[in-house]
């Protein structure tokens, strides 16, 4: 995704998982893409990134902070406000997969 907001490709073409899709719906809620579709029988999503009138991304920084050699755990107290509360943070909890305010409202933390 960060290298076709880059290159300002209106779509890019992803391996498909359930987590991904959870990921890409939680994104489209809060309007940093614009849609995205599933096609199962290939195993493939489509993202139709988002942009604003002056072909700008709406994304500007998509971060992973917990990784395979590093996995990261917080607590709800804990939970990051990227972009002074502009940005989104999203956890794996519990739950399921939920963006950091509903994780805070419903008090549970887990894998950021």
């Amino acid at each position: 995704i960060r290298n076709a907001k880059g290159a300002q490709h209106r779509y890019v073409d992803l391996g498909f998982s359930k987590m991904k899709v959870k990921l890409l719906d939680i994104m489209k809620a809060h309007g940093f893409i614009e849609n995205f579709l599933v096609n199962e029988e290939q195993r493939k999503i489509r993202i139709f990134l988002r942009y604003n009138r002056q072909r700008e991304s709406v994304l500007t920084g998509l971060n992973r902070e917990s990784t395979c050699g590093l996995r990261r755990y917080i607590g709800y107290r804990e939970i990051p406000r990227p972009v002074n509360g502009m940005g989104l943070a999203i956890l794996s909890t519990s739950k399921g997969v939920v963006d950091g305010e509903t994780a805070r409202n419903l008090k549970v933390g887990g894998e950021l």
